[in-house]
Parts: structure tokens; C-alpha cells; sequence
């Protein structure tokens, strides 16, 4: 079995530290206050968002308008006092991006924010932009296989390649979905031509930049509001209610049927839509254009959504230039992201670990027979070390307190369809079997339901087989005959504790699989 990885944690003296950054947009303005936390590297205080269309005309008069000024300096003061309230105004990160950086006025427009807020302003270019996005891909994503990553800002869009933590290339277009949509659309809804002519526009830009150059890659990364409005649309469609986009996946397939959905669609109808923010709904069909083409010139049928993005690769950036976050080295790893889930919730350790054991064994002895795959197989593992986990909170339906600390929790290198199914194995690793009546288990497809079903009945009758959480069992054997799973507990002691645990816990896998459980136990000298 895989050794848990063990993170060295930070050693700070005094109150925790607190920062703050705040990344300027061409269509709107983030504001992330984060705590340095030992084990985690953060965590999120506050996440301030405004819709201010910095860049609303910018393409026709080639300044930021003074409106468009006063929007923002009322949107920033208003996240300085949040800023002020969390304690975090010694030490914030403020950049600005592509309305900014190409605004005629831009010199009087930082200085009016200076003079209404105190901030000082750090103009990026798009590598720099592509940078810090990069920084929450890998904060945020396992990826060892060749990837695409695309942020899609207002004004422009950075797109990077990238094999594992390696960078091929790096790539800043003036491709933004309030930009495409001001030179481009004019009517409501869009002219078929009009919707045409924004796609060659993209289509020559892309090609130009040799962004279909070379071999294809595994995904797409989409970070920025497009990308987090696709996955919610989608998630309405499929009537899936996961907590958060984040690392939610979108089929290539979708969100063409959503483009041709929404193409023939007014503003105030697409305003409607479930999943999409009315704020974007005028210029959401510049940006879904935009995503599509990438996904066809990049030659993947998936994205994936991040919806952390340049906010967050700028706290991890001051993070580590302040010594306060070890620079990346290696990918993360999920089974280290969920010991530390477990840990922070101070679970029993050596119980946990000898639950995952017995189930992974007992998985692996029929995995093969019912076709259960090696996801499936990771599945119960972050569940076999999380079940527990609802003690932190009480004994009483701790269960039921496993599935919502699992449910809300941040679990690296999982999608939010993949954290409901291990929220559900572990809400029903004791008591009451899945039933449709359940909010819980309801809510998931058919498949899911089978599968919870499947592992959940491992789990319960590995953990039956540690029922006095002392890890009685030193060897375990197990194999299946016609109809019969036959365990062989090996211990220094009485096991008898032990083989009632897997006969009592064992009804649901009984159930699910048909094997009746054979256990026999034998005790070494």
C-alpha cells in the first residue's frame, strides 16, 4: 500500500499572517483576503467580486471612460475596508491587466485610484498574467500529462502549453469576450454573419499564433468568468447541485449544444439561462466561441474549470516571495491533500489506515469480476481515510457530519462529482443504507448510485472488520469461491470481536455483490 506523504509544516511565530490581492479586469475586479495556514499553505477569508466593465468602450475611444473610473474606484474602496476589516492592508498585491495596459489614459487613471484609495497599481502584460494562472493550475490540478490552459479576461486571453510543471509555450491574444463582442456584435440577438465573422476573427488569430501547432493535449484548463458560467450552465443541464465549479469537467460536445442554444437567444432571454450570471449574458457568446475554438485547435473533447485563477496565482506568488509557501517542485498529490483533510479534523490515524487497508484488499479481490476501475479504487481510498473524520464534531450521526465536512471540503486532485461520491461512501460506512428517499444520494445519476452503492458496501464491512479500532488484525487474506467470499483473519488475540463486526457489517455488500461471507480466524503463537 502507499505510504502517506507527509508535508513538512510551516513553523510561524505570532498571529497567523494575513494578505490580500486584488486583480484588475477588463470586465471585473476580484478581491481574494487569504491566512497563511501551516498545513494547507492558505486559507480563503473572503472572496469580493464586482462587475465594473473597466473596459467598456475602451476599443472605440482608446481610454478608460470616466464613468468606468468611478465605478472602480467605488468597487476598490469598497474591498479596502474589506481588506481593512480582515487585517490584512500591510500586505496587499493590487495588478491590473488588459484595459489598463492598453488605456491612452492610464498614467491619470492610476493616480485617481492612488489618490481615492492609497493603492498602488502593478500593470502586468499577458505573460505575467499567464504566469500566475499557471500558479493556480498546479496549485489546484495534478497535472503530469501535456496540457492547454486558458484564462479569458475581458480584454484578452492568455493561453499557455504545458507538460507537467514544464512550460512550452506562453501566449497573450487580444481575444476577450467584451472585446470580441464590442468589434463584433451588434445586434440582439447576434446576426448569423455577425456570429460568422467573430469566428474567422478567432479561427486567423489562433492560427497565427500556432496555437494548433504541434501534438494535442490531454485538457484544457479554463480559468475566468466564461469559463466558470460554461460549467454552471452545463452542471443546470445535466441538474447535477455540486457545491462549486471548481475542477468541474465540461464535454467539448456541451458546450456546443449550449452555443447553439444560446445563439438564438436575445440578452433578456439569455439572462434566463440557468447557471449563467446575467451580468454575462451579452457577452457570454464571444467568450463560449472563443472556448470552442480552442478546444477544437488544441484537438481535446475536454475542459476543465478553474475557478481560482489570477487571484490566486498572485497570493501564491507573495506567498512564497515572503517565504511563507514553498516554491513547487513536484506535482501535488491527493492522497496528501486528504491526510491533511483528515488531520485537520484529528481523526484516528492508525484506525483509519487499517480500514483503507482491509478495503482496498477486499476491492482488489473483486474489482476484476464486477468491473471496478482504478479511479473507483482511489474513490474508497480517500473515503476509507475520511470516514471517520464526523467524529470532530460528534460521535452522535457522525456519519451525517463526515459527508458535510467531505462535501465542503477542498480535496486536491478530485472534480466535484468525484468529492459528492466520497462524501456519500463515507456517510454511509455505518446505520442506514442508501436509499432513494436521501437528499444526499438522490441527487446523484444512476451510475453514481450503483457505484455508492458498490463501495460503500466495502467500506462498511472493512470497517466492521477493525470494530475495536485497534488494528487486532495483523494479516488479512481474502477470496472469492462461486458465491462465497472467503476472509481469513490472522491476530495475536481473540478475533472473535472482529468476525462479528464483518458479519454484522457485511448486509449491505451481501446485498449488492451476492456473495454470503465466510470468515475464519487464526491466531499466531
Amino acid at each position: 500500500m502507499k505510504e502517506p506523504v507527509n508535508k513538512i509544516p510551516l513553523t510561524i511565530a505570532g498571529p497567523l499572517p494575513r494578505l490580500a490581492a486584488i486583480d484588475i479586469g477588463t470586465n471585473s475586479f476580484r478581491c481574494i483576503v487569504v491566512e497563511v495556514d501551516p498545513q494547507e499553505g492558505f486559507r480563503i477569508l473572503d472572496d469580493e467580486k464586482a462587475q465594473v466593465r473597466l473596459g467598456e468602450g475602451l476599443n472605440q475611444t482608446g481610454i478608460i471612460s470616466p464613468a468606468a473610473q468611478q465605478r472602480a474606484i467605488n468597487a476598490l474602496q469598497r474591498m479596502c475596508k474589506i481588506i481593512s476589516g480582515l487585517g490584512a492592508e500591510k500586505m496587499v498585491e493590487v495588478v491590473a491587466t488588459s484595459a489598463v495596459r492598453k488605456a491612452n489614459n492610464r498614467d491619470q487613471f492610476l493616480q485617481a485610484v492612488k489618490t481615492g484609495t492609497g493603492l498602488d497599481i502593478k500593470v502586468i502584460d499577458g505573460e505575467i498574467e499567464a504566469e500566475l494562472a499557471t500558479l493556480s493550475v498546479h496549485h489546484n490540478f495534478a497535472m503530469e500529462q501535456r496540457f492547454a490552459m486558458a484564462d479569458i479576461g475581458g480584454g484578452s486571453v492568455e493561453i499557455v502549453i504545458a507538460s507537467g510543471l514544464h512550460t512550452e509555450t506562453v501566449t497573450s491574444l487580444e481575444l476577450g469576450a467584451v472585446f470580441l463582442t464590442e468589434k463584433f456584435i451588434r445586434n440582439d440577438p447576434p446576426t448569423e454573419a455577425e456570429l460568422k465573422q467573430l469566428r474567422k476573427h478567432i479561427r486567423k488569430i489562433l492560427k497565427k499564433a500556432g496555437i494548433d501547432d504541434g501534438l494535442s493535449v490531454s485538457c484544457l484548463i479554463g480559468s475566468g468568468g466564461t469559463m466558470t458560467n460554461i460549467g454552471s450552465m452545463v452542471m443546470a443541464m445535466r441538474g447535477e447541485q455540486y457545491e462549486s465549479v471548481h475542477r468541474y469537467e465540461v464535454l467539448h460536445s456541451e458546450i456546443v449544444h449550449l452555443l447553439a442554444m444560446l445563439s438564438r437567444k436575445n440578452q433578456k432571454e439569455r439572462q434566463n439561462i440557468p447557471g449563467l450570471n446575467p451580468e454575462r449574458a451579452d457577452i457570454i457568446l464571444a467568450g463560449m466561441i472563443l472556448t470552442d475554438e480552442m478546444l477544437r485547435r488544441t484537438r481535446t473533447n475536454l475542459l476543465r474549470i478553474n475557478a481560482k485563477g489570477i487571484r490566486e496565482g498572485l497570493i501564491l506568488q507573495s506567498l512564497r516571495s515572503r517565504g511563507l509557501l514553498p516554491a513547487i517542485s513536484t506535482p501535488r498529490d491527493w492522497r496528501s491533500s486528504v491526510l491533511d483533510c483528515a488531520r485537520s479534523c484529528r481523526f484516528d490515524e492508525q484506525h483509519a489506515e487499517q480500514v483503507c487497508q482491509l478495503a482496498l484488499k477486499i476491492f482488489d479481490c473483486i474489482a476484476t469480476k464486477h468491473d471496478l476501475s482504478c479511479r473507483n479504487r482511489e474513490l474508497l481510498e480517500a473515503a476509507a481515510l475520511l470516514h471517520d473524520i464526523g467524529y470532530f464534531i460528534s460521535y452522535h450521526q457522525h456519519h451525517k457530519h463526515s459527508y458535510h465536512l467531505i462535501r465542503h471540503s477542498n480535496l486536491f486532485g478530485f472534480t466535484p462529482r468525484e468529492r459528492e461520491i466520497i462524501a456519500n461512501l463515507a456517510r454511509y460506512h455505518r446505520k442506514a443504507k442508501p436509499k432513494k428517499g436521501h437528499s444526499n444520494f438522490a441527487g446523484l445519476s444512476s451510475d453514481d448510485q450503483r457505484l455508492v452503492r458498490q463501495l460503500a458496501s466495502i467500506l462498511r464491512l472493512a470497517d466492521g472488520l477493525d470494530r475495536r479500532r485497534n488494528r487486532q488484525i495483523r494479516e488479512f487474506s481474502c477470496q472469492v469461491e462461486n458465491e462465497l467470499l472467503k476472509l481469513k483473519l490472522i491476530g495475536d488475540g481473540d478475533l472473535s470481536v472482529e468476525a462479528y463486526g464483518a458479519e454484522a457489517k457485511g448486509d449491505l455488500f451481501r446485498d449488492i455483490f451476492g456473495y454470503q461471507i465466510d470468515v475464519r480466524t487464526e491466531v499466531t503463537t
